[in-house]
């Protein structure tokens, strides 16, 4: 007869985890309880109270959780350990809220997180929202509850199908995914986590399945030793040798117009890429997943370009003959689907992964950590130049791009300084969206609160607008385009250990997918402001329709939302209403920094043909009916 191990009497277990946390605390954590020898090293335990231990030992201490039947084993160890104090797990009511918000915790401070679902439909949301993480590199953990491994019959929830493992078949095509059906690989399954979430690379999330039934197995003599740690060395790119770095260097310095591609894989490159940069004349156009990596007000840094770039940003692009890339995908929108490099005759490109690295054609690669890599190229163009300067800041390359540097400053500043247009769906003057951003981010980085921006139109504006000196002033989830990430984000900042003032751009679409961070907010005390910029449509495709087709579609609506009856519903939420000026709207961010808790702020923002109410797009994309003309530029192009 085939029967599991016997479930111990409840109580009994519970003084058992609760003694074994006890020690833990004392100890000061796991790996000391262990080293110390108070924590035997061999003991009896559940698989999942074993998982929780072996999460402990990688630094994960936050949980973000929507129970059900398929988690309450997990959430009985969960239940023991906070209340010992070694863990805090906040209870959400949207399991795509719960990863966002994970998300945010390990972009915004490094801190790791693991989101609990049951299993099926809220698994799947989840895995949607995971995307977030995968597309941004951002490492989180993800136990899913599944289907029991007996094989009873269809589960609750299950895919219904007559096939083996079928959560675990469709997760791995998202990204690393295992299952626990065999209680003794629990070591190989953190070990696997472990290189996902831990990579220095790519992270990206690791989806560890639970069965149902083997959640609460006992694992007798089970040994703590076996549980991984973290902890992976970053080496500069070798390939090559010396000569590889001499090669690249004499390309560099021959060359006439080096453009620098700041990736979302050089945030840890600030004083390197300017290095870098001046070393062999180079300007740079950065990723909006690197803001302030470069200080914006560096002469060198021309700020985003893209199909919704910048005009300093995309000439640039256009005119440079040698590209230098550090840590890029080269998402379709950030180099114009493939075509924003016409003249371009030689690449090199770091990056930690080969298959990017090798993105374009003629590419010289660089395969290693970026920052380390860099550092060594700049040794090889200081050797290479022996004292000597390229062009330094009198160069004809440097200046003609400053020139557009002027050209988009006076350009943005036209917008903001028209701070309302009038509005045919309000019947009104409204805040620009420009003018409203402008003045909001502006007063974060004099506030000190960290910018977090929705996906649509509010972003795109977003960072076009951002002027940030250094990196963490402005998050903005361009990776997946999420819509509900940023007010999701804000739940972040009650669960960090160092706690930080959020504010979250988002437009009315977005902030809708997912209000409830108005209840998980306060429930949890989330520290920080949504600023709500309502137009009452999707605008950044009502703007695609428009320029694509002449008109736009299903794109917008005429329901009249009262956003601050809404939030007020809440207890605990501070509704302000922002105004039509932006006086009016630094006011209302001021009472909102004032109050301690989560605040929103309604700010009813124009939306219309007038040029001067948003920062238009200045770059080619692979969408719509733009597509034959952009896939014949890439391929004539063929880089």
């Amino acid at each position: 007869m085939n029967e599991c191990a016997k479930y111990p009497d409840t109580e009994n277990l519970r003084i058992a985890r609760l003694e074994r946390a006890g020690v833990i605390l004392a100890a000061g954590g796991i790996n000391q309880a262990l080293e110390d020898g108070i924590l035997p090293q061999y003991c009896d335990i559940t698989l999942s109270e074993a998982l929780v231990l072996g999460l402990l030992k990688q630094g994960v201490t936050r949980y973000f959780s929507v129970f059900g039947h398929g988690s309450t084993e997990i959430g009985e160890v969960l239940r023991i350990y906070q209340e010992v104090g070694l863990v805090k797990v906040f209870a959400v009511r949207s399991e795509i809220e719960a990863s966002h918000a994970a998300s945010a915790l390990r972009w915004i401070t490094g801190e790791k997180a693991a989101v609990i679902t049951s299993i099926g439909p809220g698994a799947l949301q989840a895995v949607a929202a995971s995307l977030v993480a995968a597309s941004d590199g951002l490492g989180v953990w993800y136990l899913f509850g599944d289907e029991t491994t007996h094989d009873e019959g269809f589960n609750m929830q299950q895919i219904p199908r007559h096939v083996q493992g079928g959560f675990l078949n469709m997760f791995s095509c998202l990204s690393d995914a295992y299952s626990l059906h065999t209680p003794g690989a629990l070591s190989a399954a953190l070990a696997r986590g472990r290189n996902a979430v831990d990579d220095p690379y790519r992270a990206r999330p690791f989806f560890l399945l639970l069965p149902m039934n083997t959640q609460a197995e006992m694992m007798y003599n089970f040994n703590l030793a076996e549980l991984p740690v973290s902890g992976v060395p970053r080496l500069a790119a070798a390939d090559g040798g010396a000569d590889a770095y001499a090669e690249a260097a004499a390309a560099l310095l021959a060359a006439e117009r080096v453009v620098i591609r700041a990736g979302g894989g050089s945030r840890e490159c600030s004083s390197e890429l300017t290095e870098l940069a001046e070393l062999c004349d180079a300007v740079i156009v950065t990723s909006p997943l690197v803001s302030g990596v470069v200080p914006y007000r560096h002469i060198r840094n021309m700020g985003v370009a893209g199909s919704k770039g910048s005009i300093c940003g995309n000439y640039a692009m256009e005119n440079a003959d040698l590209l230098l890339t550090v840590g890029s995908r080269a998402v379709c929108q950030s180099d114009s689907s493939r075509t924003a490099w016409p003249n371009v005759k030689r690449v090199i490109s770091i990056n930690a992964l080969s298959a990017d690295a090798l993105h374009y054609n003629r590419t010289q690669a660089f395969v290693g950590d970026a920052r380390e890599t860099v550092k060594r190229l700049i040794e090889a163009l200081r050797e290479a130049l022996s004292g000597a300067e390229k062009s330094g800041e009198n160069s004809p390359w440097l200046k003609s791009c400053m020139d557009r540097k002027t050209e988009w400053e006076e350009y943005k500043h036209a917008r903001y300084t028209q701070e309302t247009l009038y509005d045919e769906k309000f019947g009104r003057e409204l805040l620009t969206q420009p003018a409203a951003i402008k003045a909001a981010t502006d007063w974060a980085r004099a506030s000190g609160a960290v910018a977090l921006f929705d996906a649509g139109d509010v972003q795109a504006n977003g960072f076009q607008i951002v002027e940030d000196e250094r990196p963490g002033q402005t998050f903005t989830e361009t990776g997946a385009s999420y819509m509900g990430w940023a007010v999701s984000a804000l739940l972040a900042s009650a669960a960090a250990e160092n706690p930080f003032y959020g504010l979250a751009f988002s437009g009315d679409g977005s902030f809708m997918m997912n209000p409830q961070i108005l209840i998980d907010g306060v429930q949890h005390g989330a520290c920080g402001c949504i600023l709500l910029l309502d137009n009452r449509r999707m605008a950044a495709i009502s703007s695609l329709q428009k320029a694509q087709y002449g008109l736009d579609f299903a794109t917008d609506d005429g329901v009249e939302v009262d956003y601050m009856t809404l939030a007020s519903a809440v207890r605990g939420v501070n509704a302000l209403f922002g105004g039509y000026s932006k006086a009016e709207l630094i006011e209302a961010l001021d009472r909102a920094r004032e109050y301690e808790g989560l605040s929103l702020i309604h700010v009813p923002v124009y939306f219309g043909d007038d040029p001067l109410g948003g920062l238009g797009a200045w770059g080619r994309w692979n969408v719509g009916n733009w597509v034959c003309e952009v896939q014949a530029l890439r391929h004539k192009i063929g880089l």
